[in-house]
């Protein structure tokens, strides 16, 4: 029996954001906390899911603000540390609900950014968790138009909550039509991001780079080779930055954006699975 549930919590600001949680029945070995990238939602892990709650994993996820059923305009945000500072606050209330259990953090795409941002830039807190895994990281290259990157750095400051479609293609989150089909019928789903989104995002890009070689905790990083969303040559940097010896990086060929559900899922969740395994006792 999966136990599934639903509330908030209060991020930055005081902003209810939405989370939900699956538990497995009995016994619980370790926790997953997801963070979704733009435009998505913590209902978008299924597959994840069903992979890892018959293996006494619970997980965890929420609604960024901005996105999905958490308040705030879509693709806004005031500054960074808006983000960073929700994830913080929803990882302590996990550890409050479930004292002394392993916590493993994982970050799709824009979320993968936030995840790598939190832990550099909060070590101590960091120190307690079990590993790190970002699954598609927007970090480096995004296939969003230089124009569009142009608009959003030059109305930053004038304009900050000026919003504007990404642009990107639908059909390369994922090559299986099904996923494709179910995206775009999405209620939650948008394509909105802002210029001030924009400018925090490449600061906080740079900033990560420039202090990757500060990184403490077991790093798995998952790429698919033909991702146009996020370049896989970003999470490529970043792993070569890194000096910190447990680390893995594993890129899929042909694979598209969204790894958790494109065709070669199967493949992706079993090695995921294994590294939690390897790691969850450390």
């Amino acid at each position: 029996m999966i136990y599934h549930s639903e509330d908030t919590f209060k991020g930055v600001g005081e902003l209810a954001l939405y989370y939900q949680a699956w538990l497995p029945e009995g016994k619980l070995k370790a926790i997953l906390v997801i963070v979704h990238g733009l435009g998505a939602h913590s209902s978008r892990f299924g597959n994840i899911i069903e992979q890892l709650l018959p293996q006494e994993y619970a997980i965890y996820a929420f609604d960024m603000r901005g996105n999905g059923r958490s308040p705030g305009q879509r693709g806004y945000i005031n500054s960074w540390a808006e983000f960073r500072e929700d994830l913080r606050i929803f990882i302590e209330l996990i550890q409050n609900l479930h004292p002394a259990c392993p916590i493993f953090i994982m970050g799709h795409s824009l979320g993968g950014v936030v995840v790598l941002d939190y832990i550099l830039r909060h070590p101590q807190a960091a120190a307690t968790l079990q590993g790190a895994i970002a699954l598609a990281p927007a970090i480096g290259k995004v296939g969003v138009s230089k124009f569009r990157l142009f608009l959003g750095k030059l109305l930053s400051r004038i304009w900050p909550q000026f919003s504007l479609s990404t642009g990107i293609d639908l059909s390369a989150a994922s090559r299986d039509q099904k996923v494709i089909s179910a995206y775009a019928a999405d209620p939650l789903r948008h394509t909105l991001g802002t210029a001030r989104l924009a400018t925090e995002y490449f600061a906080t890009v740079d900033w990560i780079y420039a202090h990757a070689g500060e990184w403490q905790l077991p790093l798995l990083i998952l790429h698919g080779a033909a991702d146009t969303v996020a370049l896989p040559e970003g999470s490529e940097i970043f792993y070569q930055l890194v000096t910190y010896q447990d680390k893995l990086r594993i890129v899929y060929p042909d694979a598209y954006h969204e790894l958790q559900s494109d065709i070669n899922y199967p493949e992706v969740m079993k090695d995921l699975e294994t590294w939690l395994e390897q790691h969850y006792a450390c």
